[in-house]
């Protein structure tokens, strides 16, 4: 392919400038190149503050939500991604003003490239709440549980090699080491970018599966609002995912960097997708409309329900015929509606008696 070539005529640059040991500076161009003090210093400040500020607002929640006895780790997971976002820009505010420190520059591009995966997580626990929610006897089957729990350690798995791979390739001048560290970073963003993506295509097997019970209401709003929260987050960070993973693999010449490379794309397709993200968990408060109980690990657990038949084989009663969010979202449940206008005619007829 092209790209290789591009690549392999890159790694083969002449290494005359290299310093006699490592750390080596990249000769690829990497996505917002190296800070300036004008352009970027205040940016990134701006950046900072808004970090910051949403670290105390879901510090603020996990703890209002404990001394009321209600656990809500994710707001905990989400204060920590603001914390990894604050070293993030402290870092590329230190680089900035070592320019030529590239340990800085390690640093800095390690926690830009790593923080962003909690928030994948995030978005993946909702979501398989809502499937557990809509689709109790599936959702809640071991071998379900299980699949999301060796994901989500795929996912550590694979930071741990990209950070390993990504620190090893400014430490040695082998050009086939270099070339499979750049293979695992393709393979890490590249898995990343499916992780982002994945909440969506689960959450369209929810719409269109038939249900074979009633929704199990959880956390307050309504329900057809929790979808939304998830695609839309789901959405913008597969947007920036993609956008990362694509630009590594079209590579370009540190001093010959192409227009995806430009700050603007950093900006955007990093910090701003994440506030907004960051943003939004905190203002449409995710900690009251995706809050399950305490030691929830069955059907029934969500709404309190202690009868788990009662849960996966519901009969739909009289109250079930008022329409509510799940009934006009979900229009793919021609049994459940048919028991219901069977119900329905029953009534009218003993009535008519």
């Amino acid at each position: 392919m092209l790209s290789n070539k591009i690549l392999t005529l890159i790694l083969l640059q002449p290494m005359s400038h290299q310093p006699s040991h490592g750390p080596y500076p990249p000769t690829l161009a990497s996505l917002g190149g190296t800070p300036t003090r004008n352009l970027d210093d205040p940016i990134t400040a701006v950046f900072l503050f808004l970090f910051v500020l949403g670290a105390i607002a879901h510090m603020t929640i996990l703890q209002v939500n404990l001394r009321r006895g209600k656990k809500f780790i994710i707001s905990g997971l989400l204060f920590g991604f603001c914390m990894a976002r604050i070293t993030a820009t402290t870092l590329r505010l230190a680089w900035s003003t070592h320019t030529t420190n590239i340990s800085v520059a390690i640093a800095a591009s390690v926690f830009v490239a790593a923080g962003v995966v909690l928030l994948f997580i995030v978005n993946l626990i909702f979501t398989q709440r809502i499937l557990r929610a809509a689709h109790p006897e599936w959702a809640w089957a071991k071998w379900f549980s299980l699949a999301f729990k060796l994901y989500y350690a795929s996912i550590v798995v694979m930071l741990i090699a990209l950070i390993t791979c990504t620190f090893q390739s400014y430490f040695t001048l082998s050009h086939n080491t270099r070339r499979i560290d750049r293979d695992v970073q393709l393979v890490g963003s590249t898995y990343f970018a499916v992780a982002a993506f994945l909440s969506i295509p689960l959450l369209f097997i929810h719409v269109i599966l038939p249900k074979k019970s009633h929704v199990e209401k959880f956390g307050e709003g309504r329900f057809r609002t929790k979808i939304w929260i998830i695609l839309f987050s789901s959405f913008i960070l597969t947007l920036g995912a993609a956008f990362r993973a694509g630009t590594a693999y079209v590579p370009r010449p540190r001093n010959d960097p192409a227009w995806y490379h430009s700050k603007a794309c950093f900006y955007i397709f990093n910090f701003t997708i994440e506030i907004i993200v960051i943003a939004l968990f905190a203002v449409i408060r995710v900690d009251k409309r995706f809050h399950i109980p305490n030691g929830s690990h069955g059907p029934g657990d969500y709404s309190g329900t202690t009868n788990k038949a009662e849960v996966l084989e519901r009969r739909p009663t009289l109250t079930d015929r008022i329409n509510d969010e799940e009934d006009v979202f979900d229009d793919s449940r021609p049994e459940e509606e048919k028991r219901n206008d069977d119900l329905e005619a029953s009534v009218r007829q003993s009535t008519a008696h």
